[in-house]
């Protein structure tokens, strides 16, 4: 049997599960291909990393990347360091050392894939990245190969399992915010610093990786619009769920004639949209294409294992052969790529859910909907329980298609009503 040999950079948790599946000694690998990828060598900088690991004799460690860099036995190289240096720097001289290229790393990629990928083919090697999004989930596989036939139209995934965790939480249990996050903390799906996952930066990151494959051009990463779930109130969770919607934190692009739509946010979903009943630290997308129309990809998003499945698929993909004939073929690789502006958060339109603290008194919703009339935003249905002992009663809407710019501007018009006593919340809705 052939074996590929392969440098492993980065041992923490994802790292340890590629090491696993590599020195299983009754991996399916060896019952499957006659070209199987082995671990030959693994470099992390923590020297408490090597004492944790049984590892057989044959395999060399080292605290110094450069030692596996250097190594002309190793043809392909996996990083899992993640972060942008020096792992930006590790894939480079992998690459200019004529290895190719595995990696996890979703933010390396939405900020510098452009640049990567030009010098891969420079080089004549392969960047694959299966891992960087959605776990275990072959999204990226799909997208690049199995729709290949496909002009995507749109693409709307929850795609961090953390978010979902803490908002699946807050619906079922009805626990606040802070108390969901905590629970995600205890249970290992939250970091001790949470901000990447629940601002929605972490889907950002992914989003800009699937509309590269998917649509096929560039853009700008600085200009998609990101907000997390960090002020998302149980109240709000409740009346949208009585006017039929769930929410989730979508990230979404869509793809228009000269521009797209990238943008990650807290999202209304009907109760029968297939991303409504994606629960806990599962991940899903939904695609829409020309051809294939509305399908859907959904699994275990994060964690050891199933990302660690997506590294190993990608090295198969290299042992193989497979990933540098795609990888040269594909346009979305060549660095030349139609760039294509990102609209404006203000451009967008859509429906949307409002929530107002409002006195009760009489003639109050025709204030509010004749301030949101003059913006051309039309009401669609409106919920309104009793008031509280203060005499502020909450005031729920949901409204017909409108522009964002135009509801921003009605807000800040009823901002001023002596009516109106505290923010107004809204949260944008996809059907």
């Amino acid at each position: 049997m052939k074996t590929f040999n392969v440098g492993l950079i980065g041992m923490g948790t994802v790292g340890a599960g590629v090491a696993k599946i590599l020195l299983e000694k009754n991996s399916p690998l060896h019952e499957k291909l006659d070209c199987v990828p082995a671990l030959k060598g693994i470099a992390d900088s923590n020297p408490e990393v090597k004492s944790k690991l049984n590892l057989p004799s044959d395999i060399f460690f080292t605290h110094d990347a450069k030692a596996l860099l250097n190594n002309p036995d190793i043809q392909v190289i996996v990083e899992l360091i993640g972060g942008v240096h020096p792992a930006k720097e590790i894939i480079l001289e992998a690459l200019q050392k004529g290895k190719d290229v595995v990696t996890a790393n979703k933010m390396l990629l939405a900020l510098h894939g452009a640049e990567l990928f030009s010098q891969a083919r420079r080089y004549g090697k392969s960047i694959s990245f299966e891992a960087s999004v959605g776990g275990g989930i072959p999204i990226i596989a799909a997208l690049r190969d199995g729709f290949i036939a496909n002009r995507i139209q749109s693409i709307l995934g929850i795609v961090n399992g953390t978010t979902n965790y803490i908002l699946t939480k807050m619906t079922k249990e009805n626990v606040k915010y802070s108390d969901a996050l905590a629970e995600a903390q205890k249970m290992g799906y939250a970091e001790k610093d949470p901000t990447m996952d629940v601002e929605g930066i972490d889907s950002s990151h992914k989003l800009a990786i699937l509309a590269k494959i998917g649509f096929g051009v560039d853009f700008d990463y600085e200009r998609i619009y990101h907000e997390g779930i960090s002020n998302v109130e149980v109240s709000d969770i409740w009346y949208a769920y009585e006017l039929g919607y769930t929410l989730k934190l979508v990230a979404i692009a869509k793809k228009e004639e000269n521009m797209i739509e990238l943008r990650v946010h807290p999202t209304l979903l009907p109760h029968d949209h297939p991303l409504s009943s994606v629960n806990g630290v599962f991940n899903a997308v939904c695609i829409q294409g020309s051809a294939v129309g509305e399908t859907m990809l959904y699994g275990r998003g994060a964690g050891q294992m199933p990302t660690a499945s997506a590294v190993v698929a990608d090295l198969v993909d290299v042992a193989l052969g497979r990933a540098g004939i795609t990888f040269g073929a594909m346009k979305a690789f060549s660095g030349c790529c139609e760039r294509v502006p990102i609209s404006d958060i203000n451009q967008i339109k859509t429906r949307y859910y409002l929530r107002f603290s409002v006195t009760d008194k009489p003639g109050v919703l025709a204030k509010i909907s004749g301030i949101l009339g003059n913006y051309d935003i039309s009401i669609a249905s409106v919920i309104q329980h009793k008031a509280k002992e203060t005499g502020i009663v909450p005031l729920v809407m949901l409204t017909h298609l409108a522009e964002e710019g135009n509801l921003q501007k009605a807000l800040d018009g009823i901002k001023q009503l002596d009516v109106v006593k505290d923010n107004t919340k809204f949260i944008r809705v996809e059907e």
